[in-house]
């Protein structure tokens, strides 16, 4: 098969991340393969090769982009959310549940069934590091305000992203009886709220 001419460096690259994500979305991490990638895109089965290694380079690929987006998620739901402590610790939350909604394909690599070690970013990125890190500032910031429980930030933290990991996880695997975009907001928005008042004092 000819690669198709229009594609070069980064754009072939991002097309395979791309082909990835939509194949995800079909079956699963576990069956993808690069040469199934390279067909979806309409490459020779070698080029993909020339930006991955493997299917666990690519699989890399698709996380690293799916931590960014996510702290880029919870950043503008911080800066949609009122000039109030608890407010902006909630919008981290809300925003990482409607991430996952809108992106299940990338949460599905993030937290798969594949060792967090070899998904994390690339040397010289933490994606994953600035999303937890966008939340542990946020229960910083609230604590500094006296408005959320003194105690370890890094624990706090690990309780507010298990529940919305949870919810998250839950509602892409339709394991709960909300399927709408209103029903889900509005369920997100109560799960962070009723946590929020968990940690708040």
């Amino acid at each position: 098969m000819v690669e198709k001419s229009g594609y070069h460096h980064g754009d072939l690259r991002q097309a395979l991340i791309d082909a990835a994500i939509a194949l995800i979305a079909e079956r699963d991490a576990n069956s993808l393969s690069l040469r199934e990638v390279a067909r979806r895109v309409g490459v020779s089965h070698a080029a993909p090769y020339r930006h991955f290694q493997d299917k666990e380079d690519l699989l890399v690929a698709v996380a690293e982009q799916g931590f960014a987006g996510l702290t880029a998620a919870m950043l503008r739901g911080i800066d949609q959310a009122p000039d109030d402590p608890l407010e902006r610790l909630a919008a981290t939350g809300i925003a990482y549940v409607q991430f996952a909604i809108a992106h299940p394909s990338h949460y599905r690599v993030m937290f798969g069934n594949f060792p967090l070690a070899k998904l994390a970013p690339p040397e010289g990125s933490n994606a994953n590091i600035n999303a937890f890190g966008v939340l542990l500032k946020q229960i910083q910031l609230g604590q500094e305000a006296g408005v959320v429980r003194p105690g370890d930030i890094t624990q706090l933290g690990l309780v507010a992203w298990s529940l919305v990991h949870g919810l998250a996880m839950l509602l892409i695997d339709r394991q709960l009886p909300f399927t709408q975009p209103d029903e889900i907001n509005a369920l997100a928005i109560f799960v962070t709220h009723t946590l929020i008042e968990g940690l708040g004092v």
